[in-house]
């Protein structure tokens, strides 16, 4: 009489094995991605981004009527000083949020997106920008250094041109600027 206990017959694949493997690995799969999920709550994603506060150099480093970008790509500001004194104005432009380039042969911003146009204090003149670029507070710390605090802005033509927006100084060659 032959056998049915042969090497093959153990191997074979039948529809209750089949669906028992799918079964088990479907419970296995779902309770792995909850575990999975948990985990991933505890490690949120971060964005780092710089500090909205910044040391900017000395008064002395900035000339009357230059527009300094040494910091338009690490803090997307710049620095600009009057003779009357000095102001931060933030580069996004207040359209859509791009970042504008200084053209000082015309004495402009423009941003590159959607042609918005910027007078060196902010004032919008031309595209669809419908307000002025805002200004970050600016002080003076105890060693005479440029403290500019992107975190208090403000846009509005009368508050934009007082402290903390807007830093006075003695004209150049007249004292500590």
């Amino acid at each position: 009489m032959p056998t049915t206990d042969t090497p093959e017959a153990g191997l074979s694949v039948t529809r209750r094995r089949l669906l028992s493997f799918v079964g088990w690995g479907s419970f296995a799969a779902f309770w792995g991605s909850i575990v999975l999920a948990t985990l991933r709550f505890f490690f949120p994603r971060i964005l780092y981004e710089p500090s909205p506060l910044f040391q900017a150099g000395k008064p002395g480093d900035y000339q009357a009527g230059e527009v300094s970008t040494r910091f338009k790509d690490a803090q997307r500001v710049w620095m600009i000083r009057n003779h009357d004194g000095m102001y931060a104005l933030i580069a996004i432009c207040t359209h859509l949020g791009c970042t504008p380039n200084w053209f000082a042969n015309e004495d402009r911003f423009k941003c590159p997106c959607h042609g918005s146009n910027f007078l060196i204090d902010g004032t919008n003149v031309a595209g669809p920008a419908p307000v002025p670029l805002f200004r970050a507070a600016i002080s003076l710390d105890v060693q005479g250094n440029i403290m500019v605090d992107k975190s208090q802005r403000e846009n509005q033509p009368g508050k934009r041109d007082k402290p903390p927006f807007f830093l006075p100084l003695p004209p150049a060659g007249h004292g500590t600027a």
